[in-house]
């Protein structure tokens, strides 16, 4: 197995997002985290999104359904026909497997020292979801 995860600026996402991964051609799993102003709130993300990654991998959910579910969403988003989080909403593919990252990933949070609510306020202010 091969991994490749790197921060991006949050811009480059291929939709609005603070975390995004997809197997490559070459079979190499891609995680891209948005750039932040603290290491350990792309950290969070990177680890929520390979949590998410392996339990979809798990249970056979594609990739491909994920990032279809997501752009749909985002474009709803901007339609202001939805809001919140992707992973969040009850007819998402992943949500089980979003909600189980984002445990995971606010348990690592607390031991990081890093504020749930702050990560989450600048998170939202980027305009983008994780």
């Amino acid at each position: 197995m091969k991994i490749h995860l790197e921060t991006i600026p949050h811009d480059q996402q291929r939709y609005p997002t603070v975390g995004d991964y997809w197997e490559d051609e070459c079979g190499v799993e891609q995680v891209r985290v948005s750039e932040m102003k603290d290491w350990r709130y792309e950290i969070l993300v990177g680890v929520h999104e390979l949590i998410e990654l392996a339990l979809a991998r798990h249970r056979g959910i594609s990739e491909a359904a994920i990032s279809d579910f997501d752009i749909a969403f985002e474009a709803s988003k901007e339609q202001g026909s939805v809001s919140g989080e992707a992973g969040d909403h009850p007819l998402a593919p992943y949500r089980h497997e979003h909600f189980f990252a984002t445990s995971m990933e606010r348990l690592l949070a607390a031991e990081l020292d890093v504020d749930w609510f702050e990560y989450e306020r600048y998170v939202d202010s980027l305009g983008i979801k994780k």
